[in-house]
């Protein structure tokens, strides 16, 4: 898992559809941060929701739960023959990036915010369109910035905002998307070996420190419910990035790709080239920022939707 949003999503609609506990959503989220809440950022969106407004007091974990199932909404007809599957497509991960921010409403705050992030959640009402949300994660830290010592992360908020309507998202194959992945991953390896990383000062092994990379995000839990194909993209889009990551650096991929930035959060990658060689990696590999991003969508969607396939 490399990003909170896609945590939320996958645990939360798991949670829906009766294929996770309370609690599952919540130990998922846990790992990202110790502390969670979640904020109204407009008054429709608190109508929406029930969460307080104007007091913008943040709520709790547990009125994370609460405000996801209120904003699915009830059914109209409680006892209907569509009611098992009618939150089947309720939740959705979007991942903008700069020039490409489908799915983010024109204009608004949570295109701002969500494009800033670099990922966000929609919940749509399957009655009501317009009773769209988004949910965009905000990170909070304790510490000085001008201490030597990184700041420690202390809290992981969910603002809420009311959308102008549930929006229409791109489908991904999986099917495409694992085909590209393979030529990705053969380009990466090929990268790796040949751009100069194992001559740059203090890199002994970059394969090891690509492993270090990607053992640092096994630890998040994905729902049993997942296809097989669907996790084997994933796997193999984290090796893609993994690679991306330790070939250009942290500190010039946190500015090429928000999502890749926070997959190696924890293991220092930075410095260990030259300048001339991250760029020359970030040259090399950029284009594969895409493909690892498409991939990634592709398997989130298959595993939403398997959650609905009984």
């Amino acid at each position: 898992m490399w990003c909170p949003s896609v945590s939320l999503s996958l645990w939360a609609n798991a949670w829906l559809a009766g294929k996770a506990a309370p609690d599952d959503v919540l130990d998922a989220l846990s790992l990202w941060a110790p502390k969670q809440s979640v904020t109204a950022y407009d008054a429709v969106a608190a109508g929406h929701t029930g969460l307080p407004w104007p007091d913008m007091d943040d709520a709790g974990t547990v009125s994370l739960l609460q405000t996801l199932r209120a904003a699915v909404g009830r059914p109209v007809v409680p006892n209907g023959p569509n009611v098992p599957g009618r939150l089947r497509g309720t939740i959705n991960v979007l991942s903008p990036v700069p020039g490409d921010v489908r799915g983010l409403p024109p204009g608004t705050q949570f295109g701002r915010d969500a494009l800033a992030a670099g990922e966000a959640v929609i919940i749509t009402n399957p009655d009501d369109p317009n009773a769209a949300v988004g949910l965009v994660p905000e990170f909070s830290y304790e510490g000085d910035e001008t201490d030597d010592e990184d700041p420690e992360l202390c809290a992981l908020s969910w603002i809420v905002y009311s959308l102008p309507g549930a929006p229409v998202l791109d489908h991904h194959d999986l099917g495409d998307a694992e085909y590209a992945l393979r030529s990705a991953v053969r380009s990466a390896a090929d990268a790796l070996g040949t751009i100069g990383l194992e001559g740059a000062a203090g890199v002994e092994d970059p394969r090891g420190l690509v492993e270090q990379v990607l053992e640092s995000t096994r630890h998040h839990r994905i729902p049993d419910h997942a296809p097989s194909r669907a996790l084997r993209v994933l796997e193999n889009a984290a090796h893609v990035d993994a690679i991306i990551a330790v070939s250009a650096g942290l500190s010039r991929l946190s500015d090429a790709d928000p999502l890749g930035a926070r997959v190696v959060a924890g293991v220092d990658v930075a410095g260990t080239q030259s300048s001339s060689q991250a760029q020359i990696a970030s040259d090399a590999l950029r284009p594969l920022n895409g493909v690892v991003r498409s991939a990634r969508m592709a398997a989130v969607s298959a595993i939403l939707h398997s959650a609905w396939n009984d």
